[in-house]
């Protein structure tokens, strides 16, 4: 009788403590960063930027089911966004702020304007259309010299700034990112669990039942690429502001599929997932720089592993965000 009155307790104890020392290390980590030298932060600033790209990609590929190939097109647009307006190519020099909202407008518009054609496409099909979406973008930056500065890219970028503080330094640039991931984050958690979300999660099950069921089908797909396309375009303009030089060869197809490797190795729906994702393929390369013969073959067979180990990904979609704070909150 004692056992049985004593158990059910136990494992909310442990969840709750699993769940402290989870909180307890990201905000030890984050504290840590800006006292660490500026080329570990500039990797830090790397992994933000690419949890930033990921929670973007799982909009369409996590919640919506739909693989999408050429996302690193949107990242370019908000990147060349910040180059053309905060530089001397077209001498414009116009606010950090105002450029993301820009950029954002524009990704968003991209995204529409890819999500149209290929809004009855599945599969393998839709997946070669955004690839050569990705890619067309890619060659037009590299083609358009007068504008785009061609192969050699555009330098000599304007530092940032946000109401006259000047962002610019790798740890400055680390406070700008830590902060847009966590908005970002929390506004794409919420909008999960929102009506849009729900019907997101509909059409991955089933297109065809969420259709009869009176979801329109061909709205929420449009606002998954148009999310996903703003959050995109606003991670590349904060990439451009913290390099202050872009060039093609940020934004090839390699790109895109690192990202899809994060959400698929991480958790596929999941933010916790997306960042143990991009710690890993991230993270793990730096430290075995040691290794530079070796680290691309242990990484491919650690991916082989962990999908066979973990086909649901490290961080399953089951366990989110809110089920960190339950067992945090003991609610």
């Amino acid at each position: 009788m004692s056992i049985a009155s004593t158990s059910p307790s136990v494992k909310p104890q442990a969840s709750r403590l699993v769940a402290f020392l989870v909180l307890a290390a990201i905000v030890a980590l984050a504290a840590a960063t800006p006292f660490l030298p500026n080329y570990h932060i500039r990797v830090v600033n790397s992994l933000l930027i690419y949890i930033l790209l990921g929670i973007g990609l799982n909009i369409v590929i996590g919640y919506t089911g739909l693989l999408d190939l050429g996302f690193v097109a949107f990242y370019a647009v908000g990147a060349y966004t910040y180059a053309l307006l905060a530089s001397p190519q077209l001498d414009l020099h116009l606010p950090f702020l105002l450029i993301v909202g820009i950029a954002a407008v524009l990704g968003m518009i991209t995204g529409i304007l890819l999500g149209i054609p290929v809004l009855k496409l599945r599969g393998d099909y839709l997946a070669i259309v955004t690839l050569g979406f990705g890619e067309i973008i890619r060659i037009v930056i590299n083609n358009v010299d007068w504008l785009t500065g061609g192969p050699k890219g555009i330098a000599r970028l304007d530092k940032a700034s946000i109401l006259g503080v000047e962002i610019a330094r790798p740890v400055e640039i680390y406070w700008l990112l830590l902060v847009t991931v966590f908005l970002v984050g929390l506004f794409v958690w919420r909008l999960e669990r929102s009506i849009l979300g729900k019907a997101w999660a509909a059409i991955r099950e089933d297109q065809d039942a969420a259709r009869g069921i009176g979801i329109n089908t061909t709205n929420a797909k449009l606002a998954a690429f148009a999310t996903s396309a703003t959050i995109g375009a606003i991670a590349g303009t904060i990439f451009a502001a913290s390099q202050r030089f872009v060039s093609p060869e940020s934004f090839t197809l390699q790109e895109s599929v690192l990202i899809v490797l994060m959400i698929v190795i991480g958790g596929i729906g999941n933010i916790l997932g997306i960042v143990a994702g991009a710690a890993i393929l991230i993270l793990l390369p730096e430290v075995l720089r040691e290794f530079a013969e070796w680290r691309i073959l242990f990484l491919g067979i650690l991916m082989v592993v962990l999908i066979i180990v973990r086909p649901a990904g490290i961080v399953p979609r089951t366990f989110g965000p809110e089920k960190l704070i339950r067992g945090l909150f003991g609610k």
